[in-house]
């Protein structure tokens, strides 16, 4: 008997990772009638905002002596255990108790089944689906509304109205398993495997039969990831369909050390069916050499066999725009000529020499011993992805650690993970990394993961 545990929560705000939960309440149901009730108040161990009172009516007095999250965790835990978790908008719901079992450090992993979703498509062309416009539309007799057990009480009905169709008890069972068929999926593999997968950050490999990976992906939440690789219609989900015998995983916890691993591991394994990130080294590089008059000059040219076996790659590039774009930053920065850049080959002074904005190295007025001082400085900095040295510290692969990524003399290092209450000093941190090989792609990631942080990551100088 599928069975479903109908969940309603009232909190201190809307975002589960600052805000606590104030009241639950859960109706185990059997698709036709509730079994079970459970409600409680709960201590979130802060104050309750006004605003919020305004709406729940509930206040500080009336949780000052209600139980805390971890004196109801094991009724929650039982409850719902073999239980499809259902919320009217459950990714609400299920965010916040997810996160009180966290801070207890323990994962809480449940199927879920969205009634927004699905009124959506069982009651289709009204204005609003939020469960106030529903029980208003039903004309549903609820009491005491933005409270755990009404609207708990409310959505079990309106669930009861859904499944009373056949169809939407079909179509149920595909929102469950995320849009996937048991015939869609491999022979070896079933959908409580997939569901047994963790919604976690972190790096996931793909298996053929053999036991090789054919596919290595990133996601912040590995389960959903994996479901949709098997849900999509597209000609590599149809590839993996036919290639997939197994899944693997690393959890990493913090997404830019799953991004830097995925990097690594895709130029590391080369799996046959990722093709974006197979590539060894980007498309288009630059590149050193002195001039038959002794001056340093740059290049910027396609990335091929012949050229890094005669140069010393200074730096690689996507686009060939870029290398040129990032020569012109260098000409700007250290007051290189341009016709030292790129290859010109045009005879006598450049533009900004007449603008007195060159020193003349086009021309000879300068030295090339005097210009070369700057031009060095150049390679040194186009070989340095970063100005100084630093670690980015992110959530670990649980509550009880961190990750932390380390950049020193201008590259990325590797990562690692440290105790999240234990105070180390830079040294202790530096000896828990583990040491990975840096390219074009991973000091790229790098620069833009910390050009738009996340709230939670700590960027540190050393």
């Amino acid at each position: 008997m599928r069975k479903y545990a109908i969940i309603d929560i009232e909190t201190t705000g809307g975002k589960a990772s600052r805000e606590r939960i104030t009241e639950i309440a859960v109706a185990l149901h059997d698709g036709e009638k509730i079994l079970d009730v459970f409600e409680t108040l709960i201590n979130p161990e802060c104050s309750i905002p006004y605003y919020i009172t305004q709406i729940t009516s509930i206040t500080d007095d009336m949780v000052q002596n209600a139980p805390k999250f971890y004196e109801v965790a094991k009724k929650i835990v039982e409850m719902t255990e073999g239980a499809i978790f259902v919320a009217h908008n459950v990714r609400f719901d299920y965010s916040f108790v997810q996160e009180e079992f966290r801070r207890l450090g323990f994962t809480y992993t449940r199927k879920q089944l969205c009634t927004v979703r699905m009124s959506r498509e069982a009651f289709p062309g009204l204005k609003s689906y939020a469960l106030g416009n529903l029980i208003k539309h039903f004309n549903l007799q609820v009491k005491d509304r933005h409270r755990a057990l009404a609207d708990t009480l409310a959505t079990a009905q309106i669930f009861e109205m859904i499944l009373a169709r056949e169809s939407n008890r079909v179509r149920s069972e595909q929102m469950i398993n995320l849009g996937i068929k048991e015939s869609q999926l491999p022979a070896n593999l079933n959908l409580e495997k997939l569901h047994g997968l963790p919604e976690k950050c972190g790096v996931y490999y793909l298996h053929n039969a053999n036991g090789e990976v054919v596919y290595i992906g990133k996601s912040i939440n590995i389960k959903k990831r994996v479901f949709e690789h098997f849900a999509d219609k597209t000609e590599k989900a149809a590839k993996l369909q036919q290639l997939v015998d197994d899944v693997s995983y690393e959890i990493t916890g913090s997404e830019l050390a799953a991004l830097l691993l995925e990097s690594y591991e895709i130029k590391r394994v080369k799996p046959s069916v990722n093709k974006a990130q197979r590539a060894t080294h980007f498309p288009y590089c630059v590149y050193a050499y002195k001039d038959d008059d002794g001056y340093i000059r740059f290049q910027a040219v396609k990335n091929v066999t012949a050229i890094r076996k005669k140069h010393e790659i200074l730096a690689e590039f996507e686009k060939l725009q870029e290398a040129k774009g990032y020569l012109k930053f260098l000409v700007r920065r250290f007051e290189l000529c341009e016709k030292k850049m790129d290859a010109s080959v045009e005879s006598g002074a450049c533009f900004p020499f007449h603008l007195k904005q060159c020193n003349g190295a086009c021309t000879g007025v300068e030295s090339a011993e005097s210009y070369n001082e700057r031009a060095s400085q150049a390679i040194e900095k186009i070989k340095t992805f970063f100005d100084e040295n630093f670690l980015v510290i992110e959530e670990g692969k649980d509550k009880t650690e961190k990750a932390v990524i380390l950049v020193t003399d201008g590259y990325y290092r590797g990562f690692g993970f440290i105790d999240s209450e234990e105070e180390l000093s830079i040294d202790d941190i530096k000896r828990a990394i583990k040491n990975y090989p840096a390219n074009g792609e991973t000091n790229k990631i790098i620069r833009q993961y910390i050009a738009q942080p996340s709230p939670r990551t700590k960027i540190v100088k050393i």
